[in-house]
């Protein structure tokens, strides 16, 4: 059955901002006289969202500080900054132009409004038909229903669905709603988190490859 849909996560997967995510959490972190964090250390914390996020870096620092106040300053200061160290992963655009035909969405645990800046700045919107984060549904990954609720508004089934990430996050989900998923290597997780996926891909442009295959 030929492939209607693509479901792509979006932080570690169709863009690498974890530069910007680091710069946002330790400006609020250093403004407070706390430590920041390393590239290496955020990249271990990012994926469910900006209140995990910040629960995270917390605990990291072993300090209390007012949790909406931070969340608050975190996201006020990436909006503003989302996109300055931001970058499309090698391949990006011309294999989404390639998978034109095909309805793509992107379910993100970055909150909604985020999700389409960081689209939006980095010229790549244009490709997507539904953009959905955390605060979209009323659960986020790894539960499966952000991703069967989208399946119905666009009326196929999980046997017409591909799900690509960066996580165990997306696989979980995906596994639970049915739909194959494809695990990109590039991204935030190491790659043995990635082996229940059904595919395992090193560059972006491989997506191709198998959804011509399917």
């Amino acid at each position: 059955m030929a492939i209607e849909l693509i479901i792509f996560d979006l932080d570690g997967t169709l863009v690498d901002s974890c530069e910007d995510i680091r710069v946002a959490l330790n400006y609020c972190f250093e403004k407070r006289g706390i430590e920041g964090f390393s590239k290496e250390e955020v990249r271990r914390m990012v994926g469910e969202g900006v209140n995990r996020l910040i629960e995270k870096a917390l605990l990291a620092r072993k300090v209390s500080l007012p949790f909406k106040e931070m969340i608050e300053c975190f996201i006020n200061y990436y909006s503003q900054h989302i996109a300055d160290f931001s970058r499309l992963y090698p391949g990006v655009i011309e294999t989404l132009e390639e998978l034109r035909e095909i309805k793509k969405v992107v379910i993100s645990n970055k909150l909604t409004e985020l999700s389409i800046k960081t689209l939006e700045s980095l010229g790549i919107i244009k490709f997507f038909s539904f953009i959905a984060g955390s605060d979209f549904f009323p659960e986020k990954k790894p539960s499966p229903l952000p991703f069967i609720e989208t399946m119905k508004r666009f009326k196929v089934l999980p046997d017409e669905t591909l799900v690509v990430g960066d996580s165990e996050l997306d696989i979980e989900a995906g596994k639970l709603a049915g739909v194959k998923t494809i695990a990109v290597t590039y991204g935030y997780r190491n790659r043995d988190l990635l082996k229940n996926a059904d595919f395992v891909i090193d560059k972006f442009s491989d997506l191709v490859r198998i959804v011509k295959s399917l």
